[in-house]
């Protein structure tokens, strides 16, 4: 099955304006330090950081919004239905959207590099490969490798695209994400984004990212049960893309809520 072709490059963002979104359920050891270190690492145009809170019962929100962050609500759980929820609350300006974990898995330096390419034209969504990078000793586990290899191979010899990663990590240009019509709501968004960009003709790039231990335990390869639901799900998005659509157009017109979400403020 042939990917679309892949675009021209487009001229570059002049003044661009970039919105971090992090997902977080329960991570208040952590999600301190991960607005703050995005805050602090200021990548070129970040007006926004908003914080998607996955239905904490802890203070995550609390704490993101001292730290700096718009928090948005999002009861159903998922990881999916969070990204959702933070985009739905993106200011109407934004062209570049930055997605990183709350766990401080993710360096927040590392997150120029990932907008470069967009910012410049070179691309329109930018994966940050751990595959190309540093991972410190523990903090992937064997399900979680295979699975970064095995989805990677299946997308490959479908669609033709080469990805060598799952990464969580990313940046995509506003526009080029509309066109995708994102619609999973829990382990396989990272999956549908880069199986639909590969469909669309997307204009992908990889650069390398570390990758450290997280804090806290992970809800997705810290439980047996997370790793095969997640593994599943991978699978069946995959399937889903190549074969049929399985109920997914009927899933896209539910509508995302967005309940007591903050002011927003400026980064």
């Amino acid at each position: 099955m042939a990917r679309a072709s892949v675009p021209q490059r487009r001229a570059p963002i002049e003044n661009p304006n970039v919105t971090a979104i992090i997902p977080a359920l329960n991570e208040e050891a952590s999600i301190g330090k991960t607005v703050r270190g995005i805050i602090d690492a200021a990548p070129s145009g970040l007006n926004q950081v908003i914080v998607a809170d996955n239905g904490s019962t802890d203070r995550t929100a609390q704490i993101a919004r001292e730290a700096g962050a718009v928090v948005v609500h999002e009861a159903e759980r998922g990881y999916g239905a969070a990204c959702l929820a933070g985009l739905a609350a993106l200011p109407a300006e934004t062209d570049v959207i930055l997605f990183m974990d709350a766990d401080l898995s993710d360096l927040p330096e590392e997150a120029q590099s990932l907008i470069d390419p967009i910012i410049s034209g070179d691309a329109q969504m930018v994966i940050g490969s751990r595959a190309l990078g540093k991972v410190e000793t523990g903090a992937m586990t064997a399900p979680q490798r295979l699975g970064n290899w095995l989805a990677p191979t299946l997308v490959r010899a479908i669609w033709g695209v080469r990805y060598t990663d799952l990464g969580p990590f990313r940046a995509i240009e506003r526009r080029a994400l509309d066109s995708l019509a994102m619609a999973d709501r829990d382990f396989g968004w990272t999956i549908e984004m880069q199986v639909r960009a590969a469909k669309t003709g997307l204009r992908v790039a990889e650069r390398p990212v570390s990758y450290r231990r997280r804090v806290g335990q992970s809800k997705i390869s810290g439980t047996i049960r997370g790793v095969f639901a997640a593994g599943a799900k991978i699978l069946f998005v995959i399937a889903r893309e190549a074969f049929g659509d399985f109920g997914a157009a009927e899933k896209r017109k539910r509508p995302v809520t967005i309940t007591n979400a903050a002011p927003q403020s400026q980064v």
